[in-house]
């Protein structure tokens, strides 16, 4: 990727140092406009101080970070009105009511176009995208904590943020507000050309929500790829599985696509039950983690030939 490419975050050589120990150690990456970034990594990796350092609450030791084309640590009340957070947990005024509080931030934003955009939300349509319909006249301090959690994104997004920063969005959500608030995120990135960086321990959630996936693992990035693409590299071939003449068969390749089309180029409709099954994210992260944790770094020379 290129800065001429629309970048919304630009990240170069990033380092963060606490007394003698390197939290951060030159981490680097790009993210553009409308891509869907998950940053993953075990406790401790430094996930939570890079998110800090992008948001400008906290200042690095070295390195260039420049978000929206300005530095975080000089971002200005109108530089602010462009970005979204959702934290894990924050206090607010639990005798409020829904419509009333996110009428009230809506308020402090400019009702001003980008990218074709007016904001910020209308705190209807705000309330009906997160699934709060119902509980919109509710106070907040009698939402349950699935609810309490749509709230917090909804209070994330009432700008209408270029970059949207989401931290464990999902956590306490039943499987229907899961699916919706994914629906929510595809339309943000997709209708609005939000870039939204999020952490996650849900690695399924992560797989289906991200265009790019970042692993962090002991202060770098060790791995920078599509799901599918450090599928491949990382947790090797694929599994086809069909079936000829009543008889079933599998055979593992790198090149399953490729495959598939061989076979069905030479069988056609003989093949049937015809199933390809890849490591999931699942797989791959925990066999970077644990490659990267026991010092086999060979995957993660590979995965710099990708040219991120």
């Amino acid at each position: 990727m290129t800065v001429g490419e629309d970048v919304a975050i630009d990240v170069e050589r990033l380092r963060m140092r606490y007394g003698a120990r390197d939290v951060l150690q030159d981490v680097t990456f790009q993210a553009r406009s409308g891509e869907v970034v998950a940053l993953l990594g075990p406790n401790g990796a430094g996930k939570t101080t890079t998110i800090e350092i992008l948001e400008g609450f906290r200042k690095p030791s070295a390195g260039r970070v420049e978000i929206l084309g300005t530095d975080p640590t000089r971002g200005g009340e109108d530089w602010r009105a462009r970005i979204g957070i959702v934290l894990q947990s924050w206090r607010d005024h639990g005798r409020w009511t829904v419509r009333r509080l996110l009428a009230h931030l809506g308020a402090y934003y400019r009702p001003y176009s980008a990218n074709g955009v007016q904001r910020p939300w209308n705190t209807d349509e705000l309330i009906e995208a997160v699934g709060l319909t119902e509980q919109a006249g509710q106070r907040i301090m009698t939402l349950s904590g699935g609810q309490r959690r749509r709230l917090d994104v909804a209070i994330g997004i009432v700008g209408k943020p270029e970059l949207l920063f989401l931290d464990e969005p999902t956590a306490s959500f039943d499987p229907q507000a899961r699916r919706e608030f994914h629906d929510l995120v595809h339309r943000l990135a997709d209708d609005h050309r939000t870039t939204i960086l999020l952490t996650t321990h849900d690695l399924d959630e992560a797989e289906k929500l991200a265009d790019r996936i970042l692993v962090l693992a002991g202060g770098r990035i060790i791995a920078d790829g599509s799901a599918d693409e450090l599928s491949r590299r990382i947790a090797g071939e694929a599994e086809v599985r069909w079936t000829r003449d009543r008889q079933r068969y599998v055979h593992s390749t790198a090149e399953a696509t490729e495959f598939v089309h061989e076979l069905f180029k030479q069988y056609g409709a003989a093949i049937g039950e015809l199933e390809v099954r890849r490591a999931s994210l699942e797989d791959t992260y925990m066999t970077l983690v644990r490659d990267f944790e026991s010092g086999h770094t060979t995957e993660v020379r590979t995965l710099e030939e990708v040219g991120r």
